[in-house]
């Protein structure tokens, strides 16, 4: 009996956190968030549930969460830069400390400016090491157009990129063979900033077309603060029906890899260096 009433409690708590996690969407930016570049570059729109970033040869602005978080699913909501933009980089991503041998924890979602028809959408992941996972997909609308919803579902499991709630990306937990996995406290933040050369296959910043301007919304966070128990299985996103994608799901992911990832690390010469790209 004292088992079913905790189980009981345990839905109500997850079923109340979730309707919490609704209403909390489209909560004020300085509630869950503060700007760490350019003040002037951050503007708060519609009584602080959107945020603008701009970027101007002045530089660019930034902004990251108050919390650092050990798991959870992360969404923004971004209308991306709309103008002539290659070297552009618009990002959300979580982040975590950087150790004094430059290693660290990284989940990114990454806007590569374009001055083609499409946008350009890179991910990567770092895992107490300086990365070099990069996956390359062309989006299949223009995201300069109106918002859309980018999410990073983040477990001891795997980690999953969704784009409008279909997943681009998937990063499986396989240190059990040797691979690596973040599992450092990381902040949230997003950012857009001059990558010129880096992001532009050399190409420079047009500044005649500046200011470039990227908006964001859905400031609530649903996370599990660090310090806390973030393995938990009474959280949402570590429920076992996260540990792999559903059939619908694992469906439409392969449809993207087939049609829009056209670059992948695994694929390239370096990729002999990566436990996870020969399991």
């Amino acid at each position: 009996m004292k088992g079913s009433l905790f189980l009981c409690l345990v839905l109500v708590f997850i079923s109340c956190l979730k309707k919490d996690v609704v209403s909390q969407k489209y909560l004020n930016f300085d509630k869950n968030y503060v700007v760490t570049s350019s003040q002037d570059h951050v503007l708060r729109l519609n009584g602080g549930t959107e945020a603008q970033l701009t970027l101007d040869q002045a530089g660019g602005g930034a902004f990251q969460s108050l919390l650092k978080y050990g798991s959870g699913y992360f969404e923004m909501q971004i209308k991306l830069p709309s103008n002539h933009s290659p070297g552009v980089v618009t990002t959300f991503y979580l982040h975590s400390d950087i150790g004094s041998d430059n290693v660290h924890d990284e989940i990114d979602f990454e806007f590569l400016g374009t001055d083609g028809p499409s946008y350009i959408l890179q991910t990567n992941v770092f895992a107490d090491d300086v990365g070099g996972r990069e996956e390359r997909l062309h989006l299949w609308f223009d995201p300069t157009l109106a918002f859309h919803n980018y999410g990073i579902l983040w477990n001891s499991h795997q980690i999953v990129f969704f784009v409008d709630q279909v997943p681009i990306r998937v990063f499986k937990n396989l240190t059990s063979i040797g691979g690596r996995y973040p599992s450092q406290g990381m902040l949230v933040q997003g950012s857009i900033w001059n990558g010129e050369g880096w992001a532009s296959n050399g190409r420079k910043v047009d500044w005649s077309q500046a200011p470039f301007q990227a908006n964001y919304k859905s400031f609530g966070i649903l996370g599990c603060q660090i310090g806390n128990q973030c393995d938990s299985q009474t959280l949402p996103w570590n429920n076992q029906d996260k540990w792999e994608l559903n059939p619908k799901q694992q469906s439409d992911y392969e449809n993207v890899k087939r049609k829009y990832v056209y670059d992948t690390y695994c694929l390239s010469p370096r990729g002999k260096n990566y436990r996870e790209c020969h399991p």
